[in-house]
């Protein structure tokens, strides 16, 4: 097959936002606003991460020419730095960005580059000191591999950290006008084609689910925005003086995932007008690509680039209709008994040991058809459940939200067959039918709040929220959105749900505090094709499907539990520790039978969210230990399931070749596995965690000295305010949390409903 005929056969369709590529890259006009001294020391540096290397032998025809060219290529050709360039200005937090900024400002001196690069950059002819772009590649690569290291200048470290981020998430996942990365074919990653996803109704169908209550402010002006929705049932006023548009309904709801998805249907099948504000973008199963960088960037809060502040912690949290059930890896775990009890008994909070809870959880497993086998497992499930079982662990059969013959290893970027099951396919198709609107493109900017007057003697809140102030994220609706409802319910997730009430004058002192992510790092293991058991691709089949959990002493269920993650070509290049650029491109060419297994902690210590993008978090000492524990216990499964090498995230390349180990040998290793810090260490190593949970930034309290929100997730502070996401949850659930936000939401939204309709105590 030539070619322009492969290229063709995979070129893939689905919505524009999702496609990426296209002619628009041909003469892309950047606005980072990097001078061009500081785009040639940037453009030195990822050509230093990923420097065009000499061939091995033998590259010729065929996927020995692809390997070839991928040695040949160098991340310092156009476009990568542009791109990278223009992806840090606009993803970096500013302080992020300013020392970005200034490091390559000195490296585009002579003066700073001796500063910061010592005798590297000596030369023994005029100017005898040169600039980093002026440096030979192997100087450059040693430059980077010290500030990697240097542990009394922590800025050079977040500098190498922040741009090999950036980097190898550009040249892993930028992608042409066909949708194809010219490193993919050398690497084995082949995203999925032109197959046609499942129908979402009957044969050749182009409804969607939510047409009838969506409303997509992408694609309306000031002029039609509000005859649409005056479409769909509500009253809608303009105040031309303002640029306003008013709008009226019983319920307005900020979100539509897990929390915000239950609360519309629960809400609107009792007879209430509810409306659900969502600043994502409503894609369905027809839509999606699995290209990494486009859905990345269009699914995830901030494209996936949410760190804390001291860049120890990447975070994802889905940013689309659905939330994070339109992008998660369809775990379903009831919520552990302990956890319910500790909850009851610990926080006051007996909702969690009643029948109301219990029939809720079965209520959520029903609704999302929750299966609980698996007829086919992927090669990373493959292994973990082979090398547990080597071993005599215990190793569980996870629930799911599709069917038991799902096979997707793409879910993370929205399931294109459809099989997976959430809100945007279930509760939010609930509450379309009964009459909600679902605003999309529409970020809620702050809460309408009044001074309450009257009220009982003695309560604790002295403001009623009546709506929600909102702005489309389309340039061409210039008018505010006001949403004035009888209640509001915020469901923006655990990091966006505290800037919401902080934004709007909410004080209380629980609101962005109690953080929870369930912190999680990874080992690998590499298995090469001939092990006869064992076929596939790291990428391919369900991401989710056995777990093991490593055992504690005393009422704790687990230590840590064990499961496999998603990972895209790209967020392997991020994640994977870099240590010299031929190293990374061998790591790399590995990647389709790189297994992970991560280590996921029950989180005793917490965080708080002090703003937009602004997550202040630290591992606790004990959950350092829990996560190296599971660290520990993964490495020994990858071992045990026949593992050719295996090895940590930690920064300076920690692995183990596993032919002829001895016991010893291995325990010698496993020893000196350890969780430390992130980039601003005072350790000369260094690692990361990774969190796709987060929970109890707005935590219910009995009292309002306990939480955020009451037992029934209403403001302390506000009347008609109320809470229904992750961030009410009184710590970490220890397990995949989706069944328990929806759960609880559920029970928070009947007694939403009851209180509208008077039959609240």
């Amino acid at each position: 097959m030539g070619e322009e005929d492969r290229r063709q056969r995979r070129r893939r369709q689905g919505h524009p936002l999702l496609r990426g590529g296209g002619g628009a890259r041909k003469g892309r006009c950047y606005t980072h606003g990097f001078s061009a001294s500081r785009m040639l020391a940037l453009a030195a540096a990822c050509g230093a991460l990923a420097p065009s290397l000499p061939p091995e032998d033998g590259c010729g025809d065929g996927e020995a020419k692809a390997v070839r060219d991928f040695f040949l290529a160098s991340a310092a050709d156009p476009p990568v730095p542009d791109e990278v360039a223009e992806l840090m200005s606009k993803m970096c937090l500013r302080e992020a960005l300013a020392l970005v900024r200034a490091v390559l400002w000195l490296l585009s001196t002579r003066l700073g580059t001796l500063a910061l690069c010592g005798a590297r950059c000596l030369s023994s002819t005029w100017p005898f000191v040169l600039t980093f772009a002026e440096m030979p590649v192997e100087r450059r690569e040693d430059a980077l591999r010290r500030w990697s290291r240097v542990t009394m200048f922590p800025p050079l470290r977040m500098f190498f950290h922040i741009v090999k981020v950036f980097c190898f998430h550009v040249f892993y996942s930028w992608i042409d006008e066909s949708s194809e990365n010219p490193h993919w074919e050398a690497i084995g990653y082949s995203p999925p084609t032109d197959e046609a996803p499942v129908e979402e109704g009957p044969a050749g169908a182009t409804k969607r689910p939510l047409d009838d209550g969506v409303v997509e402010t992408i694609n309306h002006t000031d002029a039609s925005l509000p005859a649409s929705l005056a479409e769909k049932g509500l009253t809608v006023t303009e105040d031309v003086a303002r640029n306003v548009c008013r709008v009226e309904c019983d319920v307005v709801i900020v979100g539509s995932g897990c929390g915000g998805g239950v609360a519309a249907a629960v809400l609107a099948a009792a007879g209430h007008k509810v409306v659900v504000i969502e600043k994502g973008n409503y894609f369905t199963a027809r839509d999606y690509t699995s290209i990494e960088g486009p859905s990345m960037s269009q699914l995830y809060e901030s494209g996936g680039f949410v760190s804390t502040l001291n860049g120890g912690g990447l975070i994802l949290a889905g940013s689309t209709v659905g939330g994070g059930s339109a992008v998660n890896w369809s775990a379903c775990f009831k919520t552990p008994e302990s956890v319910r009890r500790e909850w009851a008994t610990g926080h006051g909070l007996p909702l969690f040991v009643g029948s109301e809870y219990a029939a809720a959880m079965d209520k959520v497993f029903e609704r999302l058809g929750v299966t609980s086998g698996c007829k086919e497992e992927g090669l990373q499930n493959k292994v973990l459940r082979k090398g547990c079982e080597k071993m005599g662990y215990k190793v569980e059969a996870v629930a799911r939200n599709s069917s038991e013959d799902h096979f997707c290893g793409f879910c993370g970027y929205g399931c294109r067959t459809g099989e997976k099951r959430g809100t945007d396919t279930t509760w939010l198709v609930d509450a379309v039918e009964r009459g909600a609107v679902i605003l999309t493109g529409c970020k809620a900017e702050k809460l309408v709040l009044e001074r309450r007057r009257g009220g009982d003697a003695g309560s604790v809140r002295g403001k009623r929220c009546v709506g929600v102030v909102a702005r489309s994220s389309n340039p061409a609706i210039t008018k505010t959105l006001e949403v004035h409802a009888k209640v509001t319910v915020s469901a923006g997730g655990s990091l966006l749900t505290p800037v919401l009430l902080q934004r709007s004058g909410l004080t209380h002192p629980h609101i962005g505090n109690n953080l929870h992510l369930h912190p999680t790092a990874m080992v690998w293991g590499y298995f090469p094709d001939t092990v006869p058991d064992l076929k596939g691709k790291a990428y391919e089949g369900s991401i989710i499907t056995s777990l093991h959990k490593v055992e504690a002493s005393g009422d704790a269920p687990h230590r840590a539990i064990l499961e496999t993650p998603s990972l895209g070509v790209a967020a392997m290049g991020t994640l994977m520790p870099w240590v010299t650029g031929r190293d990374m491109k061998e790591r790399m060419l590995k990647f389709g039978r790189t297994v992970h297994i991560f280590s996921l902690v029950r989180d005793r210590g917490s965080g708080t969210v002090q703003g937009e993008r602004r997550i202040e978090y630290h591992l606790d000492a004990v959950d350092r230990e829990d996560m190296r524990e599971g660290l520990r216990r993964a490495l020994r499964v990858l071992v045990a399931a026949g593992a050719a090498e295996v090895g940590t995230h930690r920064s300076d390349g920690q692995r183990l070749r596993c032919q002829g180990l001895t016991e010893e040998a291995l325990e010698e290793f496993l020893d000196g596995v350890t969780v430390v810090r992130g980039p601003q260490s005072k350790s000369e190593t260094w690692s990361l965690f990774c969190s796709a949970h987060q929970m109890g930034s707005c935590r219910m309290g009995a009292t309002a000295r306990d939480g955020a929100v009451d037992a029934r997730g209403e403001s302390w502070e506000a009347e008609g305010l109320y809470v229904c996401d992750a961030s009410v949850l009184p710590s970490a659930v220890g397990v995949n949390p989706m069944i328990t936000i929806q759960s609880v939401a559920y029970c928070l939204a009947a007694g939403i409903a009851d209180s509208l309709s008077g039959k609240a105590t």
